[in-house]
């Protein structure tokens, strides 16, 4: 048995046959196309204590061996691995033999004498079906309450908002994918900082490099991502790599990716594809070794249908699709996301790190913010650089209130003919709805401090937890013990 050093990240093929020969043209058959983790098995009695191991993405087995056949070993690798695709090996192309591999579980088969071309593109599938496979069955964990396994890898993110912890648990699922990525959201989300978590979780080890690829015209795209040689154009006198070459082994992340010209669309296409390219002025051809990510807040719909988009171009960038939902739609996340900027900007202005006032508090979650955390920063900035007198009021944050329509509307006086709540409910309240409406406002008020919400409702905690109990339409995010 011959078996290569085992990396976290490579998808590792297991190769059963008791044939050595064709073991060894099997193996070099993958190879040659970049499948170089490879392990090979004569002795079919052993492949338990091997699959044990781990490190294996596909199975190849040959149906007839001595001892223990294929035939014997399929529904024992099915049950113990229903995860691991299952590739046969059959001498002829007996029609019999496949259906019933098939039916035992068997992922496809090959025939012998090998096919290299179908045996590549066999294994380069079942390695696609192993990656899908294993991220739902860790997304059912995660939906059965397992935590983040490496939170540490969100740390630059400030969010309790439950729609931001499933992204996390959707990027930990896809850690060990290095398919194309495509983060979408609006302008400000932090689709950025999302990027840096996905290379962290990845675990690669070269560096994330980041270019903004919107404005770059053709020629300026290629000598920036592919480099050049000395003396491909005037001023070319020294020989340049590229942001693909400084992303080896790491990852590239290109920002702003529906804003590239159709030219550079083509090149990039040939580098997702092949994973090759060419320097500017070279006819040496480059292997990349870099993950590339790509992140937009275009409507790619839209640009399908103006032609400025390609769409064979978007399925490659897109084998991996996050969306980042805007700020105020995990308004949950408002007020941590302000507390800690006005920290930080305080402590680079040497000043004391501000208080909010309860209307500012409330002003801010009740605000749109459609430039979503840049925007937010913005005014957090512009606050805590104005206030003199330590505690952050209204005064300090312009055309905040604006917007804050049923903030407004709760004040109404019954003078205006119209009941206090009429912002609220369209008809009377009732107990029932009211208890809803300050229980949410207490939670919200005492950021998911369930303690400090029941001392604000003048109740007992076990008191505030029956009143949540009986919420069945209200999901509580971000509520804390």
């Amino acid at each position: 048995m011959s078996k290569p050093a085992q990396t976290k990240q490579a998808q590792g093929v297991l190769l059963v046959d008791d044939d050595a020969g064709f073991l060894e043209e099997a193996r070099r058959t993958l190879h040659t196309q970049g499948i170089t983790n490879i392990t090979t098995l004569q002795d079919s009695s052993k492949i338990f204590q091997e699959l044990s191991e781990g490190g294996h993405s596909v199975l190849i087995l040959d149906w007839v061996m001595p001892g223990l056949s294929g035939a014997d070993l399929l529904p024992e690798i099915v049950r113990q691995h229903p995860y691991l695709p299952v590739i046969i090996l059959t001498g002829v192309a007996d029609l019999e033999n496949v259906v019933s591999c098939i039916k035992q579980g068997a992922y496809d088969y090959i025939t012998k004498p090998l096919d290299a071309n179908r045996l590549v593109s066999i294994v380069q599938k079942a390695f696609t079906t192993e990656e899908l496979a294993s991220q739902n069955k860790k997304l059912t964990g995660y939906l059965q309450g397992q935590p983040l396994e490496d939170p540490e890898c969100f740390s630059d993110i400030i969010s309790c908002s439950d729609r931001m912890q499933s992204l996390f648990k959707i990027i930990e699922a896809m850690r060990h994918s290095r398919q194309p990525v495509l983060i979408t959201g609006e302008t400000g989300v932090g689709k950025e900082l999302i990027a840096k978590a996905i290379h962290r979780s990845s675990g690669l080890r070269g560096p994330m490099v980041t270019v903004n690829v919107a404005g770059l015209d053709d020629s300026m795209f290629s000598d920036s991502l592919f480099g050049h040689k000395k003396g491909a154009f005037t001023g070319a006198t020294e020989s340049r790599e590229g942001l693909i070459e400084k992303a080896k082994d790491g990852t590239l992340f290109l920002d702003e990716i529906g804003e590239i010209s159709v030219q550079s669309q083509v090149k990039l296409l040939r580098l997702i594809q092949q994973n090759e390219y060419y320097r500017v002025g070279s006819d040496v051809l480059q292997k990349s070794s870099a993950r590339i990510i790509a992140a937009s807040n275009a409507n790619f719909e839209a640009l399908f249908e103006s032609g400025s988009f390609r769409q064979d171009l978007y399925y490659r960038i897109s084998a991996h699709s996050l969306h980042v939902p805007p700020l105020r739609d995990r308004r949950e996340d408002i007020l941590p996301l302000a507390e800690h900027y006005a920290a930080r900007i305080a402590q680079e202005l040497k000043k004391a790190i501000p208080r909010f006032s309860r209307e500012v508090r409330k002003s801010l979650r009740c605000y749109d913010f459609h430039g979503n955390v840049r925007e937010l920063i913005n005014k957090i900035n512009n606050a805590v650089t104005n206030n003199r007198s330590g505690t952050l009021q209204l005064d300090d944050f312009p055309g905040l209130s604006t917007g804050c329509g049923g903030l407004n509307n709760m004040i109404r006086r019954i003078g205006s003919n119209q009941f206090v709540l009429h912002g609220i409910f369209s008809e009377f309240p009732t107990y029932e709805e009211l208890e809803l409406l300050l229980t949410e406002e207490a939670i919200e008020e005492a950021n998911g401090n369930r303690s400090a919400a029941a001392e604000l409702l003048g109740v007992s905690r076990p008191t505030l937890q029956k009143k949540l109990d009986l919420c069945d339409s209200r999901k509580w995010s971000g509520a804390k013990s």
